[in-house]
């Protein structure tokens, strides 16, 4: 394996990292409203992330910089003409981490719920315009000869792409869904079940037809063949299904595994319908970027080759130490003097 494949593989897995550990972060924030019947059940919820959704953060940023690092074009061409999407992306970011931080910062209850809507909206938000963007890798957009942008705002939205964020959100609410069921107990732990019951039948359909949908688009727009990209499609359908058998046959660990590796198997469905090609140019299909023409230079990707065989485990290690200590279930029903919980309040 060359030094550009493997640097292809290994951004394809840090996101794969993302989507998953951040996955259900989003989904627990997009259920706030649903699952949590009062301002004590929600903190609890945000409670169940709170020592993680930072480190799952991590993975972003990994994913970012390795992408500027061995295939700066790629980054250049992609955040130039993503950028209006990508501005708002990090604005809805910045306000879920904010929403994090302040939501217990005032006695006040208006305060509370304020801030927990905007975690909610963000954390609907993100994951739509990630799988937007993503989407838009494989279906195309317009590029010049020299592989920079030569589009609009609006080329970056079709069919395809809308339905792929649409698909994310709900897959990302069925992830979280079933971490919750997890991670709570009494009232919120049955309520987390009943919604991750609720949510299992429309994000299987959903997940599959996305997974499938790509399949067709890399063969349409890509010039690639039904096959590998259809090996991690079908994994992933089949993830979605027996993860819908285990949620309703009472299987929470496993249902929640099968989650993780159905969201796994569709980020590598993308990155396989993708390969050899990182941004395919449409209508000019000959103007696409390659793994060839995009790339840093073979020392540059031998020198981040070291640091990620060093770093990388290291990540994975204390990320794992992390989610081993913060195991414990929460309840926030009954207990008003929980650490970190405001007691609920009759008014503003």
């Amino acid at each position: 394996m060359d030094l550009q494949l493997a640097w292809f593989c290994l951004i394809a897995f840090f996101w794969a990292a993302y989507f998953v550990l951040e996955g259900f972060d989003f989904g627990v924030g997009a259920l706030l409203p649903w699952v949590g019947r009062n301002e004590r059940e929600r903190g609890a919820m945000l409670e169940t992330i709170g020592p993680v959704w930072d480190g799952n953060e991590v993975w972003l940023v990994i994913a970012g910089g390795a992408t500027f690092a061995a295939f700066p074009t790629w980054y250049g061409t992609m955040f130039s003409g993503f950028y209006f999407a990508l501005l708002l992306l990090l604005v809805l970011l910045i306000l879920r981490v904010v929403s994090f931080e302040w939501h217990g910062k005032s006695d006040s209850a208006r305060w509370r719920r304020a801030w927990f809507g905007v975690q909610t909206v963000t954390s609907v938000g993100v994951p739509l315009l990630w799988g937007i963007a993503l989407a838009n890798l494989v279906h195309g957009v317009p590029l010049d000869s020299d592989g920079g942008w030569a589009g609009s705002f609006w080329d970056l939205f079709s069919a395809y792409t809308v339905f792929a964020g649409i698909a994310t959100v709900v897959l990302f609410l069925f992830h979280g869904a079933t971490f919750l069921s997890l991670r709570t107990q009494g009232g919120l732990e049955e309520r987390s079940v009943r919604a991750a019951r609720a949510l299992s039948i429309p994000a299987a359909v959903a997940g599959a037809a996305l997974v499938l949908w790509t399949v067709a688009v890399a063969v349409d727009r890509n010039d690639k063949d039904v096959f590998p990209p259809l090996l991690p499609a079908l994994l992933a359908v089949v993830a979605l299904v027996l993860a819908v058998v285990f949620v309703r046959s009472g299987r929470g660990t496993w249902a929640f595994a099968m989650t993780a590796l159905g969201i796994a198997a569709g980020v590598a469905t993308t990155f396989t319908s993708l390969y050899p090609r990182v941004l395919v140019s449409s209508p000019d299909f000959a103007n696409s970027l390659t793994v060839d023409n995009a790339s840093s230079s073979h020392y540059a990707l031998g020198v981040m080759t070291v640091v990620a065989l060093v770093v990388t485990p290291v990540i994975l290690l204390y990320q794992g130490w992390t989610y081993h200590v913060f195991r414990a279930r929460l309840e926030g029903v009954e207990d008003a003097e929980r650490p970190g919980l405001v007691p609920e309040q009759s008014g503003a």
